[in-house]
């Protein structure tokens, strides 16, 4: 496919749709794991070409794909050294616009993953930053300063990093002597740019419209919140008010995502805003979803409670709390590229998730993580708004405790090796056969994290034919919500069926029902069974099961 800078025709189908995103089913892809066409032991943009025909049957509307960028992987690619162009190892920048427009062709929208808080230590900017040195032009894109005490040995401020530990790092300037300081939240490799500056807002609005001239429908924003520092450098307070956080959830980054939308908005068809929002105030969370800022945003609240009815309802009431007064829709997720995998938490005694307790060793029971997974799958599919799916929990991967020397993930360095890290819900899928690579990638090659024996009975091609797996589930789940009106965007009300029972009417007709307890429930009355995440035990829903339900229509008065 030729490169061109002509902005991609989207297909009519699309345009079409301008509320596509409300109740969207979008796929997380990323690419380093998902499927390898060249024999190099990495996923790339050409295994998900060839991949393509699996994800229209599974029945997804649209593919978010992790960073595809040149990277040093200091991050998994959340290291950004050029946004204009592809990872070597992933392919090129044709292969990612015949992806964009083969996708199209089977009814698929693409979303993009930005960083906008931080790039790669390798970006340009950074490189030229270093060389100019103190008081230059090209260290105002980034937050360069002095260091505190006698000779500047100690940092600007002890605000602590996402991956734990320090967020300053000294240069040494040309003569060998120690020199500024300069911020990361994340990693060193990472610096955080400075959004006060000019060149720093139209780069990247520069950037959005590289990617929506190439067809794209949609971009996430990585760590949206984080954007504005205060200039001051304040300390963190020890209970910050609403915007008083130094370096979360300021007022002023609210007009960096104005500005994005105006750019979406002036794109035929809808291209959407997806933030990467972690706030716990709900208001403030809501701020980000006003008509003229994001289009919606992930809701982490609901994947990181455990597997209690009473937690479940807490989220699912707080969400929809949160978004009704902007009218947006909620996002429903069960896992990421970030997070323990379902089939793994909900088999744990502590199913809820935090980065905070992860652990090497901790026990879990996945015939119950599974069964769970299964419940939940058809729970959050369900619920109202939009859905997104991490590659591989169709397949209900469990998550991998890989050996320590494999390990690449920053947070477990980090961590001083207590913490596992997030490489083990990245290791590659198994596609077909019953050894590894298992069709990730040609018959004798290493994949870059090594895939489990036991592995062989989760292929797609083991579970493609079999009604009792979890492939099948997520199959029928998609088509059913698909075709019923009642599923996807709109209102649900809730139906008191016990306490360890979540039950819900969704339009005139269907009913959910997922049951937490230890015993089987009954179902309420109903005209018949659409789909069960697990066998009636004498017509009772089993413990740890979901079930969706044809109901009679409620009657209209006039």
């Amino acid at each position: 496919m030729p490169l061109t800078d002509t902005p991609a025709a989207m297909p009519s189908a699309f345009t079409r749709d301008p509320l596509w995103w409300r109740s969207a089913v979008i796929y997380q892809v990323y690419v380093r794991s998902f499927a390898d066409s060249d024999g190099d032991g990495t996923g790339d943009l050409r295994g998900v070409l060839s991949r393509l025909d699996y994800l229209a049957d599974l029945g997804v509307d649209a593919l978010w794909f992790n960073p595809w960028y040149p990277s040093p992987l200091a991050d998994g690619g959340y290291d950004v050294a050029d946004y204009r162009g592809i990872h070597p190892a992933f392919g090129t920048l044709a292969d990612a616009e015949e992806l964009i427009a083969e996708a199209a062709a089977r009814g698929i929208r693409t979303i993009i993953d930005v960083v906008p808080n931080h790039v790669s230590s390798e970006h340009p900017w950074f490189r030229a930053a270093l060389a100019a040195g103190p008081g230059s032009p090209e260290r105002e894109r980034f937050w360069f300063h002095p260091g505190k005490g006698p000779g500047g040995d100690e940092m600007p401020t002890n605000w602590v990093s996402n991956f734990q530990g320090d967020t300053w790092t000294r240069t040494v300037d040309p003569d060998g002597t120690p020199g500024e300081w300069y911020l990361h939240l994340f990693t060193p490799e990472q610096p955080d740019l400075n959004w006060n500056h000019p060149d720093v807002r139209a780069e990247h609005e520069d950037i959005l419209r590289f990617w929506f001239d190439r067809g794209v429908a949609g971009v996430r924003i990585d760590s949206a919140g984080l954007l504005i520092k205060d200039a001051a450098l304040p300390e963190v307070p020890a209970e910050p008010g609403p915007g008083e956080h130094p370096t979360e959830d300021r007022d002023e980054v609210h007009e960096v995502y104005r500005s994005w939308r105006r750019i979406a908005d002036s794109y035929e068809g809808t291209r959407v805003l997806v933030g990467e929002v972690w706030v716990p105030d709900a208001s403030r969370f809501a701020a980000y979803l006003r008509p003229d800022e994001m289009h919606t945003a992930f809701n982490f609240d609901f994947m990181t409670r455990p597997w209690r009815a009473d937690e479940l309802r807490e989220s699912i009431d707080l969400m929809l709390a949160a978004h009704a007064p902007v009218d947006a829709p909620s996002t429903w997720v069960l896992s990421n590229h970030d997070v323990t995998r379902p089939v793994t938490r909900y088999g744990r005694d502590d199913s809820s998730f935090a980065f905070a307790k992860k652990r090497f060793g901790t026990p879990t029971d996945l015939v119950l993580g599974t069964r769970r997974a299964r419940a939940a799958a058809l729970l959050s599919a369900a619920l109202p708004g939009s859905l997104y799916l991490y590659q591989g929990d169709e397949l209900g991967l469990p998550e991998v405790e890989l050996p320590r020397e494999v390990l690449e993930d920053p947070m477990h360095f980090r961590s001083g090796g207590v913490d596992p890290g997030r490489d083990g819900c990245r290791v590659p899928l198994p596609w077909r056969g019953t050894a590894t690579p298992f069709g990730f990638s040609p018959d004798g090659a290493a994949p870059w994290l090594p895939q489990p024996a036991e592995w062989a009975a989760l292929t797609v091609q083991a579970q493609q034919a079999d009604p009792s797996s979890m492939l099948w589930l997520y199959r029928q789940a998609l088509r059913l919500r698909k075709r019923e009106r009642a599923l996807g965007d709109g209102s649900m009300s809730w139906i008191e069926a016990g306490a360890d029972v979540l039950c819900f009417r969704r339009g005139d007709d269907l009913v959910a029902i997922t049951n937490l307890g230890p015993a089987p429930v009954a179902l309420p009355d109903h005209e018949s069974i659409l789909l069960a995440s697990a066998p009636l035990e004498a017509g009772l829903l089993p413990s740890d099961a979901t079930a969706w339900l044809r109901i009679a229509p409620v009657p209209r008065h006039p």
